[in-house]
């Protein structure tokens, strides 16, 4: 028997150092079934201990009495682990009753830091319900875990130096409801992100900014496309900034005016232009060997595509040109030979460049560009499809500041 008890208490103590526990916690029982996978801790407190009150920290405060809560910890190899204590409240002459802080979880929840530090760390490398399935609880559990450490991490940031911004959307579902991410360009993280795609996300933004220890007449150079919303709530709340429209969001303004002139035609020249949508947008470096061939032979043809496919090739001259005044120059020549054509998608899209003519320009007094954004909305946009989805823009939104962020979501737990 002797030997029996000395062996338990061993174990006791064996627990109670992996949970980290100090006086006056200490491990009281272990169960183990082996038939439920499940490995039980209890913890209490020494019997007379004095505790702080968990709102001030008034010290030596007498137990009014307890309330029973159980949390899940990590797993003991392939078994669910649970930690169950008699936690108690104590009466502050200031603050009443108040039930003290444990120092393995955090109020209201019901699972240790170590288990939440564990999900945190998951989260980010795999869809919620692919984690949930892992560790055995709701997804519903886990997103709770995750907005807890999200929100605490967004709400922390200072973002005192931020000067330059860029705007860009990306969507929660297809063709459907929309969030807009705000980047620090220079710090290359998203920094706000809010539902809609309206001018009023970058008043939402400005007002984030102000009371993050950023100053919205302070930022200098904004990043967005040509929207009408973004460039009202630009200049409305950030109105110091100088707007450059990005080269990507121009240039797939671009590319769309080429497709529609190749849909048109398609109409007329099937056999020629069947399949070829893809070839015409990408880059050539980035077409096969024998989406080039095919290419070589089209370019031949006297069809509007390649005359519109060879402009929207010279146009891109305008951003590798060194010296702005050269650049504006051959941009305006290059507008010119786009309204000696009849192709008139082209036509539209020489106007919107005149319409935005200051901002596209700004492009080489500013360099900057959203390709960080796009960048960032293709690890969002996988992450989407790796989750097939989210069930809320809030969680949607969750996931993005974690994934471009770069913000220290999680638990202490050391």
């Amino acid at each position: 028997m002797m030997g029996t008890a000395s062996m338990q208490a061993q174990d006791l103590s064996l627990f109670q150092a992996a949970l980290g526990l100090s006086d006056p916690w200490q491990v009281t029982g272990v169960e183990f079934d082996a038939d439920a996978k499940r490995l039980d801790l209890r913890v209490d407190f020494e019997k007379g201990a004095r505790l702080p009150c968990p709102e001030c920290d008034r010290a030596g405060l007498k137990v009014h009495d307890t309330e029973e809560k159980t949390w899940r910890h990590l797993d003991f190899f392939q078994h669910q682990a649970y930690l169950t204590a008699r936690v108690p409240r104590v009466e502050c002459p200031e603050h009443k009753v108040r039930l003290v802080a444990v120092p393995w979880a955090r109020p209201r929840s019901g699972f240790t830091l170590l288990f939440e530090a564990l999900v945190m760390a998951m989260v980010r490398e795999m869809p919620v319900a692919t984690l949930a399935g892992l560790v055995g609880e709701s997804d519903m559990r886990i997103w709770r875990i995750v907005h807890h450490y999200v929100d605490l991490a967004v709400d922390a940031q200072n973002l005192e130096g931020v000067s330059r911004v860029g705007i860009d959307e990306t969507s929660s579902r297809r063709g459907q409801d929309y969030v807009t991410v705000f980047a620090d360009l220079d710090e290359r993280r998203g920094v706000f992100v809010v539902e809609g795609r309206d001018h009023e996300t970058v008043q939402a933004f400005s007002l984030f900014l102000e009371t993050h220890g950023g100053d919205p007449p302070r930022v200098s150079e904004v990043c967005q496309d040509m929207s009408e919303a973004f460039l009202k709530g630009t200049l409305s709340y950030l109105p110091k900034a100088e707007i450059t429209f990005d080269r990507y969001h121009v240039k797939s303004h671009l590319s769309a005016a080429v497709d529609e002139v190749r849909r048109e035609e398609a109409k007329h020249h099937k056999d020629l232009l069947r399949n070829t949508r893809y070839m015409w947008l990408k880059r050539p470096a980035n077409l096969t060997g024998r989406q080039r061939d095919l290419l070589d032979e089209l370019l031949t043809q006297p069809l509007d595509t390649v005359r519109a496919y060879t402009l929207a090739q010279q146009s891109g001259s305008f951003y590798e040109l060194a010296d702005p005044d050269t650049a504006e120059e051959y941009l305006r020549r290059w507008i010119t030979e786009v309204d000696a054509t009849d192709l008139e998608p082209l036509h539209k899209f020489a106007r919107m460049l005149e319409d935005h003519w200051l901002g596209v320009i700004r492009w080489h007094h500013s360099r900057v560009s959203n390709g960080l954004l796009e960048g960032l909305n293709s690890l969002i946009q996988a992450a989407k499809r790796r989750a097939r989805g989210y069930r809320s823009n809030r969680n949607f939104i969750a996931m993005i500041y974690l994934i471009v962020g770069k913000l220290n979501a999680g638990p202490v737990t050391a």
